[in-house]
Parts: structure tokens; sequence; C-alpha cells
């Protein structure tokens, strides 16, 4: 199960998991489209292929909780 991360972790931008717009590495390293085109689709942290992370259907989130814990280091 994916954590789905809320946040963007070079600017920290919110990044709710019912909403497209993130992208992940293997590890789920978690950036904003801008930050991924900036980073030229390469995770700075492992070197991984950042893709489109899937979005989760609000109806699921009380069953399968998307995480809280922001990852932006300001």
């Amino acid at each position: 199960m994916l954590e789905m991360r809320p946040d963007c972790e070079r600017c920290g931008a919110d990044l709710p998991a019912e909403a497209p717009g993130a992208f992940i590495c293997s590890i789920e390293c978690t950036y904003c489209a801008p930050c991924a085109d900036a980073l030229d689709e390469l995770c700075p942290n492992c070197g991984g292929e950042l893709l489109d992370r899937p979005t989760r259907a609000r109806r699921h989130h009380a069953a399968y909780p998307p995480s809280t814990v922001r990852r932006h280091k300001a």
C-alpha cells in the first residue's frame, strides 16, 4: 500500500492523495509536477525515476488513510 505522502519534499506544496499531480520514485520520495520537471524526473535522494503517483479515492481514506507526516524541510 502506498504511503501517499501529503507534500512535495522539495518545495512543500500540498499533494492530496485524491488529487493528480504528484510524482514518486520506487521508495516513495514524493514531488509536485513542477519540481519533478525541474529535477528532470530523477529522484535526488536515490537516483530513481519519478513517475505519476496514482490517486486514492476519498472513499478509501478511512480504511487506507494517507500519511499526515510532512517531509519538506525548509
